[in-house]
């Protein structure tokens, strides 16, 4: 599968992306997802298989960047005095992304009443009318939220 479908991949991925480097990265992890998994029976479409695959890596490429663009424009806001040391900063930077990978894991409604409440200082009522649920399955998804987090931070309960 990789030779018969990587040059095509790889040519997607370069329309869809400005960087080469990174263009041929996606398309290498690509391949080792699909390496990674537990069953490997030649899909019907390996185009359309591998294409899936793809997209959601560039996905998760766009979201880590404007994560790390935001962070770096709320840093410029810090006075120079003020901002932390770049191995600070890169520190931070690693757990922005283990915590955007965590609640990556979540549901939409989970992630956006998570967000709501700890970014946006809402209420269960205000993210529940937002969302459209009830406050109590609100509670349930800042629980999941909060979950997350303590794995970000501290790994699986035991």
């Amino acid at each position: 599968m990789y030779r018969d479908h990587r040059s095509w991949l790889f040519a997607w991925l370069r329309r869809n992306i400005a960087c080469p480097q990174r263009a041929e990265d996606l398309s290498q992890d690509t391949f080792v997802r699909l390496l990674g998994r537990d069953s490997i029976s030649p899909p019907r479409e390996p185009r359309a298989f591998l294409l899936a695959i793809a997209k959601g890596l560039l996905f998760d490429h766009f979201r880590r960047a404007a994560l790390e663009q935001a962070y770096l424009a709320e840093l410029m806001l810090i006075p120079e005095a003020e901002q932390p040391s770049p191995e600070e900063q890169h520190l931070i930077l690693e757990d922005l992304r283990a915590i955007d990978r965590l609640l990556g894991k979540l549901s939409s409604k989970a992630r956006a009443a998570f967000l709501y409440n700890r970014l946006d200082g809402l209420g269960h009522a205000e993210i529940a009318e937002r969302l459209g649920v009830s406050a109590p399955r609100v509670r349930q998804y800042l629980a999941q939220g909060m979950r997350q987090c303590y794995v970000a931070l501290y790994g699986e309960p035991t």
